[in-house]
């Protein structure tokens, strides 16, 4: 049986000058919780808009394969992405106070996606759609449902577009950072929320984010991102356990461990930026960054397979650890 979502060399690009993604590869299968993880402006987000197919004027995507469900989305043309967007796949966005419409009212926009996706009636889906803002921890959801986005708080929007996303019984949830801009209570909040409805509900899930944190709660497997590049991918406990990237490594390090981390010492980090990766680009992006770079970094650089299900990008062998 295929995975539930199939992400094979994908690239994406805008204009002649950037390539946000470049051959990127990826797997979400059914009732798992695949996290894509890596700091800002490694194209984490557009890789989910790219399966998505709502990408920014001027961007292109190319792929090898993808495919949801073993449905090639490359064929499909706008009437046919639609039917499957918030229907069979779904995505929660990563701004809970943009994300929404202010000018209609939360009723208005959850109803509109089962009234359009499954032709039910305006009495069923405002059933539907009071049922799930119970389900997701809102209070009083009749209410809710007659109010406009400017009148709730960021963690309830949050829990409205969980709400919404779940409309039509999604097989695959991409959730694009869901807590950011939140407080810390509501992080875990929702992130429980999350949790509780992928498994109660077998969802498979793409989750970005840049924290490490969420990524060691709740992920089944990781793929970590540097320069449009999936660098590393791996079963979650294989990869904190185990790290081969030096960019993985260095992500590590930079995560306090309470109980581990003395007061005097100093976190750990990564000196520089995330480069600006061009067409045509060669060699490892992450050779500026590295304390192990030297002259064949900046040649085409091989994936290599520490065990099954666990491989890196890179040219160094597998038992190297990157210096503190």
């Amino acid at each position: 049986m295929s995975a539930l979502l199939e992400v094979e060399q994908l690239e994406v690009g805008f204009g002649s000058r950037t390539s946000a993604v470049r051959g990127t590869s990826l797997t979400v299968e059914r009732g798992e919780t695949h996290c894509l993880v890596g700091e800002s402006g490694c194209g984490k987000s557009v890789t989910a808009l790219a399966v998505m197919n709502l990408l920014a004027r001027g961007g292109h995507r190319r792929a090898k394969r993808l495919s949801f469900q073993g449905e090639d989305l490359l064929k499909l043309d706008d009437n046919g992405m639609a039917r499957l967007r918030g229907n069979a796949m779904a995505m929660i966005f990563q701004e809970p106070m943009t994300s929404l419409n202010p000018a209609y009212t939360v009723g208005s926009q959850m109803t509109e996606v089962l009234r359009r996706h499954k032709g039910s009636s305006q009495r069923v889906a405002t059933d539907r759609a009071a049922d799930l803002l119970a389900r997701v921890g809102i209070t009083a959801p009749g209410l809710r449902l007659g109010q406009f986005p400017h009148q709730l708080s960021g963690g309830l929007r949050q829990r409205v577009m969980i709400a919404m996303a779940l409309m039509c019984d999604p097989q695959l949830l991409i959730a694009d950072e869901p807590t950011t801009a939140l407080d810390v209570t509501v992080q875990a909040q929702i992130l429980r929320l999350l949790a509780e409805l992928q498994r109660d509900l077998g969802l498979g899930m793409l989750l970005i984010t840049h924290d490490l944190g969420i990524v060691a709660r709740v992920a089944t497997r990781v793929s970590v991102m540097y320069a449009g590049e999936v660098v590393e991918s791996a079963a979650t406990a294989q990869l904190f356990a185990d790290p081969k990237h030096p960019y993985t490594q260095g992500l590590l390090r930079c995560v306090p461990v309470p109980g581990k981390q003395r007061q005097d010492e100093p976190l750990g980090s990564i000196p520089g930026t995330v480069p600006r990766v061009g067409p045509g680009f060669e060699g490892c992006a992450f050779r500026e960054r590295c304390s192990f770079a030297d002259a064949t970094c900046a040649h085409q650089i091989p994936r290599k397979t520490a065990s099954p299900g666990h491989d890196y990008l890179c040219r160094l062998p597998a038992p190297v650890k990157a210096l503190t």
